[in-house]
């Protein structure tokens, strides 16, 4: 499931990247991209959650401990599916757009503490904690390169795959909307 991590992790950056470039200059497309990488972002982080609980299951005995990357991960996801609660409550289209990029810009600013520099600060069942880096000549070594590097290529290939067709579906439904 790391892998999948480092693809939510890019799509939530590229959606940041949008929302930026909306609020320097608006206009729907970049709203809609925003939008549409955050939307396969959260999945994406959805579906690590659930996976790394049943990995959890399989190593620790439990798919739910209290560690701190369990803990900020879905933090994490808890402020972007507000994101989309916030989208939901707003109706004129310029408000929502305007309110959402702000608002996705903090929501990856916070994920960066959560998920990158509380865990490493505290001890965690994960690698990478207690100050030590991640990813290691312990936690990742050559026998297992060729298979992460691809993996995490992948998934961001998946991931961009499906943030694009969730952005055109999102520009079909505005156009549908517009001749109703």
């Amino acid at each position: 499931h790391v892998p999948m991590w480092f693809g939510m992790i890019f799509l939530f950056i590229m959606s940041s990247y949008h929302a930026i470039r909306y609020l320097r200059n608006p206009s729907p497309e970049t709203d809609r991209k925003s939008v549409g990488f955050a939307h396969a972002g959260t999945a994406f982080g959805l579906l690590g959650i659930f996976t790394g609980m049943m990995w959890a299951t399989y190593t620790w005995g439990t798919p739910w401990h209290g560690d701190p990357k369990q803990n900020g991960s879905a933090i994490t996801l808890l402020v972007y599916l507000a994101y989309f609660v916030l989208r939901g409550s707003v109706d004129n289209h310029e408000q929502r757009a305007r309110l959402s990029a702000v608002y996705n810009i903090f929501a990856f600013a916070a994920m960066i503490p959560l998920i990158f520099i509380i865990p490493r600060l505290q001890d965690s069942l994960h690698p990478g904690s207690g100050g030590n880096p991640g990813f290691n000549m312990y936690d990742l070594d050559n026998s297992m390169k060729p298979v992460f590097y691809p993996a995490v290529v992948a998934w961001i290939l998946v991931g961009l795959w499906i943030a694009n067709m969730r952005i055109k579906y999102l520009e079909l439904r505005e156009r549908i909307l517009d001749l109703e």
